[in-house]
């Protein structure tokens, strides 16, 4: 029976869909002297960049459509799963090895249960394979296509702000992909802010209109040493928004050992991590349009670690003793009583009410319960991701 059921899925399943021919004159090629996307990167220049044009196709079936973005260690593009009849993005990764972390993390991400609720808001691979090439193969990850980021959406909003309704239910998906994460795959994500949170996109049509963009319009594009450079295209502006998604483990690292080495993005950075003591398992500007923290210091350099300090204790009063002494920066910013001892002063006046200007009455209250659950000197007193499941408003 079971061989028969497999005969009849075969015998019914739709032929490979042929190749697209995408145009190769009639686009625009960007000057020499214009430095585009990847091409301002130390691998571009070394040479460590896949050449993907449009219209390659890859492993036999995934032909790329066009290209969604770039960073330091992959190219990402819009492609066609000729054989299942679906939109898929491939993630190309440089062929330097140190780069390839996210690649191997991806490995972990399925393997926990996918009866976990968060399993469904982490963005895992459907597949992955290698792009063999001189000097170097090239790891590759077939991911679902998603609409850009919380970022991007924050601000196609004029006022740069999420309605209570959507912070809500976003900040929920979230903790449960984080409890998803950390239970079942024992990772810490260390780099999770706006730009990592995508939406599954439930209108597909922006995918069609994407491609019938690319073939009517070429993406603009230049050669560099025989290196195709193209300029990314977005997705249009989606009528239906879905799930939230993280994304982006390129920093994650193993969850149940102890580290204390920098992470997370500067104005996000927790005090275990400024202050180099060990740290391991144990939203604000979504809604607000700003950081609660800044770390801008005064001396007109940028953002520092005693600034950043400076505000917290501000908020939160002073570092706990017990902190103080585990350390290992902690002599740069306090003395051995625990006194601050850096030239910057402590901010007075300041508080989460004084400084929230969204809410009002028992939703202010409810959101200012919900950030101090977070922000606790001590990693062990914050609320675990899970405590949060059930928030609705």
């Amino acid at each position: 029976m079971a061989t028969l059921l497999k005969w009849a899925a075969k015998a019914l399943r739709q032929p490979p869909s042929p190749p697209m021919c995408f145009p190769t004159s009639g686009f625009e090629t960007v000057r020499s002297v214009e430095v585009l996307e990847e091409e301002r990167f130390e691998q571009f220049k070394k040479g460590q960049y896949y050449p993907a044009n449009i219209g390659d196709v890859f492993s036999s079936k995934y032909q790329i459509v066009g290209k969604l973005g770039f960073g330091t260690t992959s190219t990402v593009w819009l492609a066609r799963d000729l054989e299942s009849h679906r939109y898929v993005t491939l993630k190309i990764y440089t062929c330097d090895e140190r780069d390839q972390e996210e690649f191997q993390i991806n490995k972990q991400l399925g393997q926990g249960s996918s009866q976990h609720p968060g399993h469904a808001h982490i963005r895992k691979a459907s597949d992955i394979f290698t792009i063999p090439r001189p000097g170097g193969d090239h790891p590759c990850l077939v991911q679902n296509p998603m609409w850009e980021s919380f970022r991007d959406l924050l601000y196609c909003n004029p006022s740069h702000r999420f309605t209570e309704e959507l912070l809500k239910t976003g900040l929920t998906q979230i903790f449960l992909a984080l409890d998803y994460l950390h239970t079942e795959c024992r990772l810490i994500h260390t780099d999770i802010k706006s730009d990592n949170i995508l939406q599954k996109i439930e209108d597909k049509s922006i995918l069609e209109s994407f491609t019938q963009a690319e073939l009517k319009g070429p993406s603009p594009r230049k050669v560099v040493n025989g290196f195709p450079v193209y300029t990314s295209r977005r997705f249009d502006l989606s009528k239906v928004f879905g799930r939230a998604v993280l994304s982006d483990f390129g920093s994650a690292i193993r969850g149940d050992e102890k580290r204390n080495h920098d992470a997370q993005p500067n104005i996000y950075r927790s005090p275990e991590v400024m202050l180099k003591t060990d740290w391991s398992y144990p939203i604000w500007d979504l809604l607000e349009g700003k950081h609660l923290f800044n770390g801008n210091d005064p001396d007109g350099k940028g953002y520092s670690t005693r600034a950043h300090l400076a505000e917290i204790i501000g908020f939160l009063g002073p570092l706990p003793f017990d902190m103080l002494h585990c350390g290992k920066r902690s002599h740069e910013f306090f003395a051995h009583d625990g006194k601050w001892k850096q030239d910057i002063e402590i901010p007075t006046r300041v508080s989460l009410e004084l400084s929230e200007a969204s809410l009002e009455g028992r939703n202010k209250e409810m959101f200012m319960a919900f950030i101090r659950g977070m922000l606790q000197w001590r990693p062990g007193n914050r609320k675990p991701p899970r405590i949060y499941f059930s928030i609705r408003g």
